[in-house]
């Protein structure tokens, strides 16, 4: 990966065969990110897509091989205590140009993927919530 500061955001190259949620959380980890917005896209080889079920609490996953545009990733970023949460969706595209869309579990890079990161100025976390099992953005207004 290659990154640059530009003005207020940060933009980052990933290159063939890194993993996008990977590397962005280890980019977040290493710089300190507070909290902020993440934006992509690019081309992928192999990516895991998720859909989260209410009834069950869990994720049904699906693996997609082959070549699939990246047409676009959109995300937060939040701490659970010492570790980044890099909450990504990503919308893919395969030769049939037919858009699949979930949780970005992961994305193998095939030729690049061009991430954007806004940082915020506030540390955000997440908290478990009990009714839909998942550890939700936990936010204080400021009154």
């Amino acid at each position: 990966m290659t990154c640059v500061r530009n003005g207020a955001y940060w933009q980052l190259r990933l290159e063939r065969g890194e993993d996008v949620p990977t590397e962005v959380a280890g980019f977040v980890l290493r710089h300190q990110i507070r909290s902020g917005l993440i934006t992509g896209l690019g081309a992928a080889d192999m990516v895991v897509l998720g859909h989260f079920s209410l009834r069950t609490k869990k994720y049904r996953k699906r693996k997609l091989a082959g070549e699939y545009e990246i047409a676009g990733i959109l995300g937060n970023i939040a701490w659970d205590g010492k570790v980044p949460v890099c909450h990504m969706h990503a919308v893919v595209t395969g030769p049939d140009m037919k858009a699949l869309g979930g949780h970005l579990f992961a994305a193998r890079v095939a030729a690049t993927c061009e991430i954007s990161i806004l940082p915020g100025a506030r540390r955000l976390g997440r908290k478990l919530d009990q009714t839909t099992g998942l550890k939700l953005l936990a936010l204080r207004s400021r009154g």
